[in-house]
């Protein structure tokens, strides 16, 4: 059994629908074109000093011609959000046995208020929440995963990290940590026994 499982955020504690749907059902914006500007702002968004994000949608909001506002476009993002009950219930376990749990996510400052403020469980489960915005490190970037190491004198075979990402995975998987892209919590139960 590892002494610390790192998690990655979206798509493992929380899932939603895709962005890019759902723009494009209710705004007609095709995932080919929302797909770039959702990748290039995350990339700028997630990083400290950041400028607010919604600064960096409202050009492309204004030429796709959706009249949204910043509070309007942030509901309509966050509110999709779902907590996935399966796995908090498997990290309480996990953290029951003296496992430490980290959460690795690439995120920016409005999500990720959006989340301390709506998701309660996350200070349950984890020991700490590793954010891009915070740490200045964005997936799959190593430093990201050599932070959480060094700030919690954990060797990298000490560690399992699971992600919906293949090049998350095979990044920390290149520093020694074992990897496991993430399938859902009854494939975690296996992977640990």
């Amino acid at each position: 059994m590892p002494k610390a499982i790192i998690f990655d955020l979206n798509g493992v504690f929380i899932q939603s629908p895709k962005l890019s749907d759902r723009f494009l059902d209710q705004f007609g914006v095709a995932p080919e074109e929302f797909l770039p500007v959702l990748k290039e702002i995350m990339a700028k968004a997630g990083m400290p000093n950041a400028s607010d994000s919604f600064s960096y949608w409202k050009p492309y909001l204004d030429k796709w011609n959706v009249g949204l506002s910043e509070n309007e476009f942030f509901d309509f993002w966050f509110n999709a959000e779902k907590e996935v009950p399966e796995m908090i219930e498997l990290a309480k376990e996990l953290k029951n046995k003296g496992i430490k749990i980290f959460i690795l996510s690439n995120n920016f400052s409005e999500r990720a208020d959006f989340y301390d403020k709506t998701f309660f469980f996350l200070k349950q489960i984890a020991d700490k929440i590793y954010y891009s915005w915070q740490t200045g490190f964005v997936k799959p970037n190593t430093e990201a995963y050599k932070l959480i190491l060094s700030e919690n004198n954990l060797k990298p075979e000490e560690c399992a990290y699971f992600d919906d990402s293949e090049k998350n995975i095979k990044v920390a998987n290149g520093l020694g940590i074992k990897s496991f892209i993430f399938k859902g919590a009854e494939e975690i139960r296996k992977v640990l026994e």
